[in-house]
């Protein structure tokens, strides 16, 4: 094409030395013609020290992102490796995106701007492209679609890495004008001018979609008949409002345009920008910026390039893109990370006590405790009551084994059996009250984590009870004897000692062995036979405080032995899952920027 330059490396050196082949040649050109080149003109942030001209020596480095933008990109890195095995990868796979799309950006030229030129079909996006460009590259015309393929030009060398991310091959890279009659203040500017996307062809819509994701700014050509387009509005421009800064609406063919329309048309061009939740760059704010041209009559172009040229020339484009697009993964991953706008409560000691009282009752640490009580009442019973009474009780102990009862619950095995069940129950009951409890306000994905992790440690955990029931309940052999113990057993002795004794003597009063004098030995019978009942009585109620004690002493023991199986099998899972959350929703506060405060 005449007045074009070709920058595709066609006729010299192979791809990926091009750019110096073409210098070269250039320069050896010049040099025999006698001409020195003209000087591109730059900010002076792009001079060398040495006051020598860089702008052609190569591919620049991308540099790392700094200040808050690195800090976001390194909390997504981190919020996304947190979340891995907790959400699912189709959840995560826009910010996966995001971060690759950021790690090849950095990698590529920092010098340079890309900004695509999208529109709908006979919107005149072309011939704004070769308006900006100053010269015919995208061809116009009535055939629709007119372009099929996405087109560069780029205002210097050093873009090769961009355009190959782009996809654009070497035979639709372009030169603007020639570089004594082209802009140099825009100068780092790669130009892309994309097919309709509206075009019939699903291929010319798929490109658009895929190089819009990629691009560092967007000028969106819309016409005086187009400007409401539902698709415009809805597929693009609304989803993509978080970008406005690196975005340009250009109403085109004002030219069309009689008296005042131009005005109105504009005016509710940005009351529908506005409704779609793009902020407009007006009065010094950042935002989208919207201007009203003729690409065709040229009326307004020159203000378009002049914005276009302060727009690279600060370079900041694909940081507020990738800022924008960090934003937007940050806005689809709220719902997985914030529910509610609620803080969401943590495991509390309230909820910690009220998991172990239930366990303590599944495994029946109160019963455990009376039982150890009543055990020890019984021993002392044995020890300190008469012998009449405990003959008395080891044949209703007897007649318990007979008819298949624990002589200590009194239960039958189908009984125990069914308290068996309940306890069972008891356990799940508490397992899932538990769960819900620390759920209680995560959102969903998290809730169910949860959940899942009190499951996973409630398995086996009634079995494990059982077996603590066994070693931690009931104490095996006798209760410890407290100090008066051997002097009640011997006045109990005694009480006996005298019944037989004045039992003894009234037999042999009688049968006359002995000097008829009935009162002496029924006085020591009845001392003997009230004595008994009455130390019995007194050992009963000194036995009271201590086989209260040793009641509560073994249930103390089961109750902290349910409490630990609880802890480490349900407790710590939870707890462990609950703190994974927090960090993870750190990170997603660092992703946003938002305030730690009223989570």
């Amino acid at each position: 094409m005449e007045g074009v330059e070709r920058v595709d490396g066609m006729g010299g050196p192979p791809e990926g030395r091009w750019d110096d082949g073409l210098i070269a040649r250039r320069a050896a050109e010049r040099a025999a013609r006698g001409v020195r080149p003209p000087r591109p003109v730059r900010p002076p942030s792009n001079a060398r020290q040495d006051g020598s001209d860089d702008e052609y020596d190569g591919l620049p480095p991308g540099g790392a992102y700094g200040g808050r933008l690195r800090g976001r990109l390194d909390a997504l890195r981190e919020l996304v490796g947190l979340s891995r095995t907790r959400l699912e990868a189709a959840t995560l796979a826009e910010a996966g995106r995001v971060l690759d799309e950021a790690a090849a950006r950095q990698r590529l030229s920092a010098r340079h701007t890309v900004v695509a030129v999208a529109g709908a079909t006979g919107s005149g996006k072309s011939t704004l492209f070769n308006a900006l460009a100053g010269v015919q590259i995208s061809d116009t015309g009535l055939r629709r679609p007119t372009t099929s393929s996405p087109i560069a030009c780029s205002w210097t060398d050093g873009a090769a890495g961009l355009l190959d991310r782009l996809g654009i091959p070497g035979r639709l890279r372009r030169r603007p004008a020639p570089l004594g009659f082209r802009d140099e203040a825009l100068n780092g500017l790669v130009l892309v001018d994309l097919p309709d996307h509206d075009s019939a062809a699903t291929a010319h819509r798929d490109q658009v979609d895929r190089v819009l994701t990629l691009v560092d700014a967007v000028i969106w050509v819309v016409d005086p008949e187009k400007y409401a387009d539902a698709v415009l509005h809805e597929r693009y421009l609304r989803p993509l409002a978080g970008h406005a800064e690196i975005t340009f609406v250009v109403l085109n063919q004002v030219d069309r345009l009689p008296g005042d329309a131009a005005d109105l048309v504009l005016d509710d061009l940005r009351r529908l920008l506005d409704e779609d939740g793009m902020a407009l760059g007006e009065h010094g704010e950042p935002g989208a910026t919207v201007l009203a041209l003729s690409a065709l009559t040229g009326e307004g172009v020159g203000e378009l390039r002049e914005m276009l040229g302060q727009f690279v020339q600060e370079r900041g484009a694909p940081a507020r893109r990738l800022s924008a697009d960090v934003d937007a993964a940050a806005a689809r991953l709220r719902p997985v990370y914030v529910a509610d706008g609620r803080r969401p409560p943590e495991l509390g000691e309230r909820a910690r006590d009220r998991f172990t009282d239930r366990l303590a009752a599944a495994v029946g640490a109160a019963a455990v405790g009376e039982a150890a009580e009543r055990e020890w009442r019984r021993n002392a019973g044995k020890s300190c009551g008469t012998p009449w009474l405990r003959l008395w009780r080891w044949y209703e102990a007897n007649r318990a084994l007979g008819a298949g009862l624990d002589p200590i619950s009194g239960q039958t095995p189908a009984e125990g059996e069914e308290e068996e069940i309940t306890a069972r129950q008891r356990v799940e009951q508490a397992v899932r009250t538990v769960a819900d409890d620390a759920a209680a306000g995560l959102p969903a994905p998290w809730a169910q984590a949860v959940r899942e992790a009190a499951v996973r440690g409630a398995a086996g955990l009634p079995e494990e009870l059982d077996v603590l029931a066994v070693r931690a309940g009931v104490p095996r052999g006798r209760p410890p004897k407290p100090a008066w113990w051997p002097a009640a057993v011997l006045t109990q002795a005694s009480m006996t000692l005298l019944q037989i004794f004045g039992g003894l003597w009234l037999v042999g009063q009688i049968v006359g062995v002995l000097e008829p004098q009935l009162l002496p030995p029924v006085l020591v019978m009845l001392a003997g036979i009230v004595g008994g009942p009455l130390v019995e009585w007194a050992c009963s109620v000194a036995a009271r405080g201590p086989a209260r004690r040793y009641g509560q002493d073994a249930e103390r023991r089961l109750r902290e032995a349910a409490a630990g199986c609880g802890r480490a099998r349900v407790l710590d899972p939870v707890s462990a899952e609950l703190m994974r959350y927090w960090e993870v929703r750190e990170q997603y506060v660092a992703v946003t920027g938002l305030s730690t405060t009223g989570r």
